[in-house]
């Protein structure tokens, strides 16, 4: 995985996790709190989404194959996915399911400083490893906003670890809240109400991690500067005289596809066209370094036929 994947920030990510899963399902069995029960499946959950996050990676380095001749570079999506479906089911339901039961059947929560001990290092613990995420997120973010990113992003592992790690912080703030609600008046039903926040919060970050990824296993095209990029790359202004149509798609988060049907004059001979397209995709991959595979197609241009 190159280092857009966000290699380090998935390593911190699930190292920070591994530790707070550990501790969290330490003080649910010391403290009986059911907030305790579904962050410690949050954090083992997340755990595992960042296994899979570093496989997919690993898997999409394959060389490509006759049965797959454009490689598996959209390995890293379709694993970003599967991730969004472990933070629904395991995380979001699991803790919406423990939320109701607690609130039907409150429990006094027993030996209070394990809960309140362990919230206070985990949102510690998560904070340094969402920084790490942002750090790494800003080397490649630009001028977009955090929004823009989160949605334009190729890559989907950094936008995956963001959301995660943003999500665990909001959600530690949910239990330690339900906790100390539950400790101050004694009425574990805000425990349980903790837990339902706590699992509302992760099916809404599941759902957006999914369309997010849909969106990627469809097929995106290049971003708007580098389409133009491309455009400006292609023309020579002497054999090639204009784009006359052009399609771009992600096949990997550092892979692109280029395919365009290019306007070159009438009297150009074979040899004079073979060596434009060539110097036009030597411009291409100079410009746009991810554009690996290009297909150009000359054509006489006719305005009626340029769509």
């Amino acid at each position: 995985m190159s280092a857009s994947g966000g290699t380090k920030a998935i390593v911190a990510a699930l190292a920070a996790n591994l530790a707070i899963a550990v501790a969290k399902f330490v003080a649910f069995v010391f403290s009986g709190s059911s907030s305790m029960l579904a962050e410690s499946v949050h954090s083992l959950a997340d755990s595992g989404n960042q296994g899979l996050l570093l496989l997919g990676g690993k898997k999409a380095q394959r060389e490509a194959t006759p049965q797959h001749p454009f490689g598996y570079g959209r390995e890293r999506y379709i694993y970003a996915f599967l991730v969004s479906i472990v933070l629904f089911t395991v995380g979001g339901m699991f803790a919406i399911y423990e939320g109701y039961e607690k609130i039907h059947d409150p429990h006094e929560i027993t030996h209070w400083y394990w809960p309140v001990g362990v919230l206070v290092f985990a949102i510690i613990a998560e904070s340094f490893s969402f920084r790490t995420a942002i750090k790494e997120s800003n080397e490649i973010r630009g001028e977009q906003t955090w929004t823009q990113f989160i949605r334009r992003a190729k890559a989907p592992e950094l936008p995956v670890v963001l959301l995660e790690d943003f999500g665990a912080l909001v959600g530690l703030v949910l239990a330690l809240g339900g906790v100390g609600l539950a400790l101050l008046t004694g009425n574990g039903v805000w425990d349980g109400i903790g837990t339902l926040c706590i699992g509302i919060l992760l099916i809404v970050i599941a759902i957006v991690l999914a369309a997010e990824t849909k969106s990627l296993l469809l097929g995106e095209a290049a971003g708007v500067e580098e389409v133009e990029k491309i455009k400006a790359a292609v023309v020579d202004g002497d054999v090639v005289t204009r784009v006359i149509h052009m399609r771009t798609l992600h096949l990997g988060p550092e892979e692109l596809l280029v395919a365009a049907k290019i306007a070159v004059e009438g009297n150009d001979t074979a040899t004079e066209v073979a060596d434009a397209i060539n110097a036009a995709e030597a411009r291409i991959r100079e410009a746009v370094p991810i554009a690996r595979v290009i297909y150009l197609e000359p054509d006489i241009y006719r305005p009626e036929a340029a769509k």
